[in-house]
């Protein structure tokens, strides 16, 4: 087994703690993390794109874990611009992958339409793109499925609703997203609890669908959405897990008009929400796959549509 090792890097922005396996002159994979969650949530995957030989680092995004905890700069632009500045901080001559999950997914599409010079592959684990989200949020169907979204706007009764009791409902989010709620174990999810249980570590989180809903009816947002989103030229994979309690499947749809090669899709069938934690192994022999490396495939439900990895 590939050990873990932690890392604390001083950035432009910020400073930022992270989670590192592999050599350090290895291709650089970034593990970028969701809500509510920490870099703990690839503990099972670094330690496999490790010994494949890339360097694997996951982060504390900004406002989590160890990682700074500014008052400001939760907006998508300033999260992108931290994934940046650590791309060239540990990689400064060549293009790194790019790998996010939910709100880490949504930095990695905004990372790499508008910094394509910094990704190499982008791989997304459900999160949708940008562009179908805002056409399909506003349907009955997925409306109520992101009611979260709309609480989270209110002033100071979110974060004071997660923090309460140690954070203990942060757990229970989770595991409610779970096919099975047993497979990941009270210790596993521990540390999300203690870092929910700080009112401004749950601000910092909640902060990010402050902004998103805000900016997205800015005018200069809206006048960017009429000239289009900037396609992706990176090679992409979705990796869908198809029991997200939130997300539709019908999200992982019309994605072609958005990158200028054609986006792969799988499914994984019987997993929930957080794939990362009820299905690791899955997750890494797909990465392993699309990012040129051999791994024992699992048994996977694949549509007969969609492309071969490569």
């Amino acid at each position: 087994m590939v050990p873990l090792a932690s890392l604390s890097l001083q950035l432009p922005s910020l400073r930022m703690q992270a989670l590192e396996a592999g050599p350090a002159d290895g291709p650089l994979v970034l593990l970028l993390h969701g809500f509510p969650e920490l870099s703990e949530s690839w503990r099972e995957v670094l330690p496999v794109l490790g010994a494949a030989g890339f360097r694997a680092v996951a982060p504390d995004l900004r406002g989590y874990g160890g990682t700074d905890r500014p008052r400001y700069g939760y907006d998508l632009g300033t999260l992108a611009a931290d994934i940046y500045q650590l791309a060239r901080h540990l990689q400064p001559d060549r293009p790194a992958h790019i790998v996010g999950h939910d709100w880490g997914g949504i930095i990695a599409y905004h990372l790499a339409a508008h910094h394509p010079e910094v990704v190499d592959r982008l791989v997304v684990i459900n999160a949708p793109h940008p562009e179908v989200m805002t056409r399909r949020l506003w349907k009955p169907d997925q409306l109520a499925r992101a009611w979260y979204m709309f609480f989270f706007q209110l002033p100071w009764l979110p974060e004071r609703i997660l923090s309460k009791n140690g954070g203990e409902r942060v757990p229970q989010l989770i595991r409610r997203a779970l096919v099975d709620p047993t497979s990941v174990s009270d210790e596993r999810l521990k540390p999300y609890a203690e870092n929910f249980s700080k009112p401004e570590a749950a601000r910092a989180a909640i902060d990010y669908y402050r902004h998103a809903l805000r900016d997205a009816l800015k005018p200069w947002h809206l006048r960017q959405r009429r000239n289009g989103y900037p396609r992706i030229r990176a090679p992409f994979l979705l990796i869908w897990a198809e029991e997200d309690i939130v997300l539709g499947r019908e999200l992982t749809h019309d994605l072609e008009p958005w990158f200028e090669q054609p986006p792969r899709v799988r499914y994984l069938s019987n997993v929930g929400h957080f794939a990362t934690l009820e299905a690791p192994e899955q997750v890494s022999a797909l990465l392993l796959e699309f990012l040129g490396r051999t791994a024992p495939r699992p048994t996977l439900h694949v549509p007969t549509d969609s492309a071969p990895l490569g």
